[in-house]
């Protein structure tokens, strides 16, 4: 009887769908050139990737739960090795209320090239240089969904410090960054609860988000200080900031306009910056399944030439190819030019499944006439290809 009670009591929470997915990688990667700074390895370098992701659905309550760990071992720089929590979180549905409690990733931005606005998850630059990769973040996200937007609150408790490339590792500066000393703003640390607020919406062809970010920035500043021995070393600095954000979509046939704006206030700085431009899509080209999306953005920075970031004056021209068959194959290719000293950066980036459970993915950056001036000269070097062979299931 007690047991029978109990399957009854339990029936409203019964799983509608559970489901585990995920991949496993081998990644290679062959540089070009001996590397510039003392201590880089100059071999090539190898990687072992590993995410499984799990979710459970229940209908009632409307409930959402995910898990997904990455694991990712180096054979060269031991600060590429990770063990992160990108997901661990539990998404409550209940009418036009969303709460998300756990462990999450949020990703907000509309440009191709750089995404200015998207704050909340600190950047894993051990990955990848390009910045697209990013680690999970505490936080309890609340959503009221109206026919006026979607308001969202966050509240971020505990701070993920940055990954950088270690001595070691190559796609780095002439100094280590040593970030097992940092150094904070707030007296809270890492343990601060930051805040950001964010309402999203469409009216008519435009997508449209703001937010409002108060809390630890995620990019560091860099400090020079003396390590053991009194081998020099930058130590990462986290200041408070507030910020606010715009981006912006239009969709207007075969064109897509975008634009991320963002002005930032820290006791450091107070600045403003953005990236706007567009993607223009010839569809069927030359009668073929082939489509070509033609790519033109533009970078600009407050600061100018002092910027402390590659992208301060710079165009970004590019394309992206696309196959439209079973194998999903996909090509982008494009390059950064600086407006100021004619610095170029070269980066391309393709993708195809191979049968059901493999997808082939070749990655190459090339650095052209870095001058001395650019952010980037320190990487002038550090052209490479790359390449991960994932099987998913």
């Amino acid at each position: 009887m007690w047991r029978a009670g109990l399957a009854l009591a339990l029936a409203p929470f019964a799983a509608q769908a559970a489901e585990w997915s995920g991949y496993i990688a081998g990644e290679g990667r062959i540089f070009e050139d001996r590397p510039l700074h003392a201590g880089q390895d100059s071999d090539p370098s190898g990687a072992l990737l590993f995410e499984p992701e799990f979710f459970h659905e229940w209908e009632k309550p409307e409930l959402l739960f995910e898990f997904s760990p990455f694991l990712r071992l180096d054979s060269q720089d031991e600060e590429r090795e990770l063990f992160d929590i990108r997901e661990l979180s539990l998404l409550w549905v209940n009418g036009n209320w969303e709460t998300r409690i756990g462990i999450s990733k949020v990703f907000w931005g509309v440009a191709e090239s750089q995404h200015l606005v998207d704050t909340i998850n600190q950047t894993d630059l051990a990955a990848n240089p390009d910045g697209e990769d990013k680690l999970g973040q505490p936080m309890v996200h609340f959503v009221y969904v109206s026919d006026f937007g979607d308001f969202g609150l966050f509240l971020l408790p505990g701070f993920r410090e940055r990954a950088f490339p270690g001595v070691e590792g190559r796609l780095r500066g002439s100094l280590a960054v040593d970030t097992d000393n940092p150094i904070y703003e707030s007296s809270g640390e890492d343990e601060r609860l930051d805040l950001a607020l964010r309402w999203k919406h469409y009216i008519g062809d435009v997508d449209i988000g703001l937010h409002y970010f108060r809390g630890t920035n995620r990019e560091p500043g860099l400090v020079l200080q003396s390590g053991d021995g009194g081998t020099p070393v930058l130590r990462p600095y986290y200041e408070l900031m507030d910020q606010v954000g715009l981006d912006l979509q239009l969709t207007k046939g075969g064109w897509l306009w975008k634009l991320e704006a963002i002005a930032r206030d820290s006791a450091s700085d107070r600045y403003s910056a953005m990236v706007g431009g567009f993607e223009y899509t010839l569809y069927a080209l030359g009668g073929s399944a082939l489509d070509l999306g033609l790519l033109g953005e533009v970078h600009l920075d407050s600061r100018g030439r002092s910027a402390p970031v590659p992208f301060n004056r710079d165009v970004f021209v590019g394309g992206r190819l696309t196959w439209n068959d079973e194998a999903d194959t996909s090509l982008i290719a494009g390059a950064f030019v600086d407006a100021d000293n004619g610095s170029t950066n070269v980066r391309l980036e393709f993708e195809r499944r191979l049968g059901r459970f493999y997808k082939l993915e070749v990655e190459l950056q090339k650095p052209l006439g870095i001058e001395e001036e650019d952010p980037l000269y320190p990487l002038r070097r550090d052209s490479y290809l790359q390449m991960t062979l994932s099987r998913y299931w």
